[in-house]
């Protein structure tokens, strides 16, 4: 009788795996090798990669099949996937249980799919959470690219995120929030297929607004002088008179030379306004 050769039985089941890691089976592999070839011919600038293995390896195989002199790589921790907390690891449930709350739930193990933004697990990430994480990794990671690429009148920048799908679907958002119309999509960037790919365009434009009026503080304490003298033409040696006679001195090689004021008419000598001079 032969000896039992040993089995290992292997049971899927649905889990939260956010931060929680694991490496890429042989056909899991493919998937990235196939996408680098397909980008092999798109000189990248830079290309970042969570740390977790899921996106770090298909960042380096994506690296790995670019042309030399290779892009620098980088691993971020800004665009992991977003954290689970406590349900890492542990299954999840598409329902609620009638009449228990969502702590109730945490409790008794229950981990249920959450559908506001704002929820989190214990010790976890809301989608709200994410999305000043991702906004954090745009800000970081590509606006510098952006910039430069602007100040040194550059075109075909190519900058690569390697990260996760609700991580990314926060990460567009974020960046078209920099657009001067932006609006945040929502959750309409769920849902993407394992190492499929979203590019996004950026062109920085010149942009003008106006940002001051007829602004006129500075004039609040100038007071027209009584007597008819605030309408009398400005003469600089005035000031020399005063100052002679206030027991100063009258400064040599002044040029006193005086050119009319561009200013209202009332600020002026000798204008007529409506048949009054002024």
């Amino acid at each position: 009788m032969s000896e039992a050769k040993p089995t290992v039985i292997v049971t899927f089941r649905d889990l939260w795996a956010g931060w929680k890691d694991a490496p890429l089976s042989n056909h899991g592999m493919n998937e990235p090798q196939a996408l680098a070839m397909s980008l092999s011919t798109t000189c990248l600038s830079a290309i970042y990669a969570s740390p977790l293995k899921r996106a770090l390896w298909t960042g380096q195989a994506v690296r790995d099949q670019q042309p030399d002199p290779k892009p620098p790589f980088q691993e971020s921790p800004l665009i992991r996937e977003q954290h689970f907390g406590v349900a890492e690891g542990r299954p999840w449930s598409w329902h609620q249980k009638e009449n228990l709350s969502l702590e109730e739930h945490f409790a008794q193990g229950i981990y249920p799919v959450l559908h506001e933004r704002h929820q989190h697990f214990p010790e976890g990430e809301s989608v709200d959470d994410l999305f000043v994480r991702a906004s954090r990794a745009i800000d970081e990671l590509v606006m510098p690219h952006v910039w430069r690429a602007a100040r040194e009148g550059k075109t075909e920048v190519h900058i690569a995120l390697a990260s996760h799908g609700l991580c990314i679907g926060e990460l567009i958002p974020a960046l078209l929030l920099k657009d001067s119309q932006g609006v945040h999509p929502g959750d309409q960037y769920r849902g993407l297929r394992n190492t499929a790919w979203t590019r996004l365009t950026v062109e920085v434009e010149v942009t003008c607004r106006v940002t001051d009026i007829n602004r006129h503080e500075h004039l609040d304490n100038v007071v027209r002088q009584k007597g008819g003298i605030g309408s009398a033409a400005h003469d600089p040696k005035q000031q020399d008179i005063r100052a002679f006679f206030g027991g100063g001195k009258i400064a040599n090689n002044v040029d006193l030379e005086e050119g009319r004021s561009l200013s209202n008419a009332k600020d002026e000598a000798d204008v007529v306004i409506q048949g009054t001079r002024l």
